[in-house]
């Protein structure tokens, strides 16, 4: 073991404590609407938190900072495209998604399209959003093995199994709460590692600031334009902003949240300024990383890094002092924990919404509804831990390709949902026809072509519109009405 029994107690009793905060807290979940949605009663604040937490996972956590070591501060342009996306989202997309009393991002595409599109599109998501995830966990897992030397297989058991315990009693209020304990502990987390960084550097941030400005490690904007650079600033702002739409915009991960707020005011309040808390957080674990570069400058490693996402794991291991260990273990998992609890929710109140209720031909209860969505966050929670537990078959550029499906998917979904607010011509027949179409070409691009992710919703959702419209001069849509639900 390369930890402290001390870390790893304290390791524990977090878990522990999360599993018990979140059954504390999702107690009141007496019906379907209490959980799925918090019985739609979320302050604004604790949403806002949720979203940053839920967009930030294990990888996110160790990644960035191994972006600023080995590149520069480029990243950054990005979240100024997701900033700009969400206030687009605010207003053009919430005010539908507050229209009805839904539970899914998808049942707006019902009354419009119709059944088959809402099913094609949980469906889409579910799939893509169990494959990604479940890698996630595989991705969380390896690091937890490698700080620990505990077994693959039994890290991943681990994080899933507790992630689970807590999103099976207690629902969406569960998870936000979490949330917020989580995202506390993963920038206390990285915060630490920082100031031990300054503490151990002869001469503080000034040298920091000289060693990363002289490696160039301060660079913010790239002004070259490159389609098979994300990390350009035109791919930031404009890939940003339609990735910020897709994943934000009609994506149920993020949906639910705002359903569960008060009214559509608190919604927007919260969306609106999670892109600002977001781009906050990128900028410190940028700088994060400029740190360690400017640390192992000073300090070299024994062996050289072979992979930029292993070197604050290398540093947190090596030079995170007994008992603050555990903390940083606790701010691992709480990354990985965020988002997994957020997936599982999601799916099984998408599984319910989008295809077991129209699907069944008997009114089914709100106590019913409640125990079937429990039961399917157990089933995909079980899937993802089956998902992580294979990652370990799968080489290092499978495993990110097939985190990419999901980047280019939120696009597709994008475009569905375009064709419902801006043409009044296109029916179900070619909007599946768009989705479908879009999906192939995607696929395409994405394993054939050398286009940079961060274009893939913006390319994906005008790929979908497109061939929808276009559609629609061969299918017309003739008196298709769907009631709001």
């Amino acid at each position: 073991m390369n930890v402290s029994t001390t870390d790893l107690a304290i390791l524990v009793i977090y878990l522990g404590g999360v599993v018990a905060l979140g059954t504390w807290v999702g107690r009141r979940a007496k019906s379907a609407a209490d959980y799925m949605l918090g019985g739609r009663d979320l302050p604004w604040w604790l949403i806002l938190v949720s979203i940053v937490a839920t967009e930030t996972s294990t990888v996110t956590f160790l990644s960035i900072p191994g972006f600023a070591y080995t590149r520069d501060l480029t990243w950054l342009q990005i979240p100024i495209g997701f900033v700009i996306g969400r206030y687009i989202i605010a207003y053009m997309l919430l005010p539908r998604y507050f229209a009805g009393n839904i539970f899914t991002a998808y049942e707006v595409l019902r009354d419009r399209f119709g059944g088959a599109t809402q099913r094609a599109a949980s469906v889409l998501f579910i799939l893509t959003r169990s494959l990604a995830d479940g890698l996630r966990l595989f991705l969380s897992a390896i690091v937890l093995q490698e700080m620990t030397g505990i077994a693959l297989h039994w890290a991943v058991t681990a994080i899933g199994l507790t992630t689970i315990l807590y999103t099976f009693f207690g629902g969406m209020r569960a998870v936000v709460w979490t949330d917020l304990v989580q995202f506390i502990v993963y920038m206390l987390g990285g915060g630490v590692a920082f100031a031990l960084i300054l503490h151990r550097l002869p001469a503080g941030w000034g040298q920091l600031i000289e060693i990363g400005d002289a490696a160039g490690r301060l660079r913010v904007f790239d002004l070259g334009f490159d389609i098979s650079n994300p990390y350009g600033l035109w791919a930031g702002l404009l890939g940003g902003i339609f990735v910020s739409f897709g994943s934000h915009g009609v994506d149920q991960l993020m949906v639910q949240r705002y359903l569960g707020a008060r009214n559509l005011p608190d919604a927007r309040r919260a969306l609106g300024l999670s892109g600002f808390v977001v781009f906050a957080q990128f900028a410190f674990f940028l700088l994060l990383g400029v740190g360690l570069f400017a640390f192992y400058q000073v300090f070299p490693p024994a062996v050289a890094f072979e992979r930029a996402d292993r070197i604050f794991a290398h540093f947190i291991v090596n030079e995170i002092p007994t008992g603050l260990l555990g903390l940083l273990l606790g701010a691992v998992f709480a990354a990985a924990m965020s988002t997994l609890s957020s997936s599982l929710n999601s799916c099984a109140t998408s599984a319910v919404n989008d295809i077991y209720l129209p699907l069944t031909d008997r009114d089914v209860s709100s106590e019913g509804q409640l125990r079937v969505t429990r039961a399917l966050t157990v089933v995909f929670g079980l899937v993802q831990i089956a998902v992580g537990i294979a990652g370990q078959w799968l080489v290092a550029s499978a495993v990110s390709s097939i985190l990419g499906i999901a980047g280019f998917t939120i696009g597709i979904v994008l475009g569905i949902f375009f064709l419902g607010i801006f043409t009044q011509r296109v029916g179900q027949r070619a909007a599946l026809t768009g989705l479908v179409v879009g999906f192939s070409g995607m696929t395409v691009v994405f394993f054939g072509t050398s286009l940079a992710w961060t274009w893939f919703a913006l390319v994906g959702s005008s790929a979908t519109f497109a061939v929808g419209l276009a559609a629609s001069y061969v299918w017309p849509r003739r008196g298709e009405v769907h009631a709001p639900h």
